[in-house]
């Protein structure tokens, strides 16, 4: 059995307070929840966890999770995407989430897989920094995209990142993985 799937229980969530499932996984998410409120210094109503993010290839849509989603001044200035694995493999289809979270591109793009951390440039998606510590604060995050004009996403770009999101994230999923929704056509 694949032990990231192994429910471990129940615990509260750090964010919202209410009681979720326990998994490795969520175990790591709820450590990436505190290092962002008690070291980076992010307010827990900046913080959204589990997002769905609705996705479309062809005749094919599912529902998929963007683990956190940070919103300073009204824009959604980071998302931060969890999988366990290798992070270069992640990369690409975070960078489509961060394209498809809002009608704009999202600055600023975590991975993580709980014990490695890239941060990415949204725009280009060149790795701005390495590790738990490179996550930019609250006060960095807010100077990085004070002068930011939070571009639209044009409607084609946004209908190829789905496409590149569909194909990294639902396509080859684990038949057990509860983060995806596949929507019948």
């Amino acid at each position: 059995m694949d032990n990231h799937h192994l429910i471990l229980g129940e615990l509260v969530d750090f964010i919202t307070g209410k009681t979720i499932t326990d998994t490795h996984d969520e175990r790591y998410r709820q450590k990436l929840a505190k290092i962002l409120v008690t070291d980076k210094g992010y307010h827990k109503n900046e913080i959204k966890p589990r997002c769905d993010l609705n996705i479309k290839a062809s005749n094919k849509s599912a529902i998929v999770t963007v683990d956190f989603k940070v919103t300073l001044t009204g824009k959604v200035c980071m998302i931060i995407k969890y999988a366990p694995g290798s992070l270069v493999t992640r990369h690409r289809s975070a960078l489509a989430a961060s394209r498809l979270i809002a009608s704009y591109q999202v600055p600023v793009v975590v991975v993580t897989n709980g014990e490695e951390t890239n941060i990415l440039d949204g725009s280009t998606g060149k790795v701005m920094g390495y590790g738990f510590e490179s996550i930019p604060s609250r006060s960095e995050l807010s100077n990085m995209t004070a002068n930011k004009h939070f571009d639209p996403v044009p409607i084609k770009r946004a209908e190829i990142e789905s496409r590149i999101m569909y194909a990294y994230e639902v396509d080859g999923s684990c038949s057990c993985d509860n983060t995806i929704c596949k929507i019948r056509s």
